[in-house]
């Protein structure tokens, strides 16, 4: 039984999809030496950057944590409860 509904897991399919086209592509440029000119540079790495943070937005909401409780700053350690003879 899938843990979301069918849209949201397409999103997350479909973002996943896009980030990994632009990631094998830096992948040829940066790894493999795919010779690419500069405005082909900045292009390629802004669509890597977007598509990266459409995957992780459908991460997010696919993990649920895209409610207004996850924008809440995380908790480094225990609580000081305040003294009542201050």
């Amino acid at each position: 039984m899938p843990f979301a509904d069918e849209a949201t897991i397409a999103e997350y399919r479909s973002a996943w999809e896009s980030w990994q086209k632009q990631l094998q592509h830096l992948h040829r440029v940066f790894l493999d030496g795919e010779p690419i000119r500069p405005d082909q540079l900045k292009g390629l790495l802004g669509r890597e950057a977007r598509a990266k943070e459409r995957w992780e937005a459908a991460r997010r909401h696919l993990l649920g944590l895209d409610s207004p409780l996850a924008d809440l700053p995380a908790h480094d350690g225990p609580r000081k409860i305040p003294s009542s003879d201050a």
